[in-house]
């Protein structure tokens, strides 16, 4: 089948309408299609159309709760606490992001804990958003098992991706750093098992501990961390922030985010704001001004989050392109 082009204003409505079919609430619906905009609009694929399905049929078979209502609670002036009630992360976090800002406001720094959640899409949008707010954001999430540690073979932490969004001067990011401990995004790897397509090297071994270029292998067998033992370490970081910190299931107990396979998968989710203003005021700025521009005035270097940008100004303009099947698979909910 062909392709089909979209706006993004597209986008969202069928991501709402279908997620709505399904059962979600429209609130709820809203949310998530929210971020499917955002990762349609970035080109990031992986956690744009080709999750909502996987949402719809999440919402029916009852792994998420689809008119989930968060429970706020601030136990602490700088802790802020967000039952998600296994409902989506999405309208959990839009429920405490704002009492999160005002607390680190005040406090200078606030922190933020979503349990009984799922996955938030992609982790770098929330980092975003509170950088453009004037915030350091540094944000956490874990998965249900897919990484084994070093010298194992059996995945004991998923992919348990961090974020960091760093404020302008001007009242946006100066940049966002997204990425996870695996050499690369689960959704990636399940992109590729739809589409026939293999891994790169490096990526998954299979249900033997061996190498694999196979997509549908890595997904029976582990993925492996990006740089080795550092990046299972880096996996073990998030997983104390985002499930221990929480008090979520661990990785090693959370249902998959694919398949219908077991009940809510019970992940949690870790925000921290940082006010810059509270510690060096004007130095900030000028101090991310400096190190912003050591690296784009080297020929050939970018920022993270570069592609990104380009990628949005073209689908803004022309919208995305995306396979008539996947259309077809979304609008059977609606």
């Amino acid at each position: 089948m062909a392709d089909q082009r979209l706006t993004l204003e597209e986008v969202k409505e069928l991501a709402t309408e279908a997620l709505m079919g399904a059962g979600a609430s429209q609130i709820n619906a809203a949310s998530v299609a929210q971020s499917t905009y955002l990762a349609e609009r970035d080109g990031i694929r992986s956690h744009g159309l080709m999750y909502v399905p996987i949402y719809a049929e999440h919402v029916k078979c009852g792994k998420v709760v689809g008119d989930a209502v968060p429970v706020l609670d601030q136990p602490r002036p700088s802790a802020i606490v967000v039952d998600a009630a296994n409902g989506f992360a999405h309208p959990a976090i839009d429920a405490g992001v704002v009492p999160l800002m005002a607390a680190a406001g005040f406090s200078g720094v606030a922190a933020m804990t979503i349990h009984n959640s799922y996955n938030c899409g992609v982790l770098g949008h929330h980092a975003e958003r509170l950088a453009n707010e004037g915030f350091v954001a540094i944000c956490f999430t874990h998965a249900p098992a897919s990484i084994a540690p070093t010298g194992g073979n059996t995945p004991v932490i998923g992919t348990n991706p961090f974020a960091l969004g760093v404020p302008n001067a001007g009242g946006g990011a100066a940049f966002v750093i997204d990425q996870s401990a695996s050499a690369i995004a689960k959704s990636e790897i399940m992109l590729r098992a739809r589409e026939d397509k293999p891994l790169e090297p490096g990526w998954a071994v299979d249900r033997n501990g061996d190498p694999t270029i196979n997509a549908q292998a890595a997904l029976e067998g582990s993925m492996l961390p990006a740089g080795g033992q550092k990046g299972f370490g880096v996996g073990l970081m998030v997983e104390i922030l985002a499930s221990c910190l929480a008090g979520a299931n661990l990785s090693i107990n959370a249902s998959p985010f694919s398949g219908t396979s077991g009940g809510p998968p019970g992940t949690w989710q870790c925000f921290i704001a940082i006010d810059p203003e509270a510690f060096s005021s004007n130095a900030f700025h000028n101090s991310v001004t400096a190190l912003t521009e050591a690296i784009t005035t080297q020929d050939g270097a970018r920022l993270p989050g570069k592609r990104r940008l380009n990628n949005q100004s073209d689908a803004r303009h022309d919208g995305v392109w995306v396979p008539e099947e996947l259309v077809a698979r979304i609008k059977a909910y609606i």
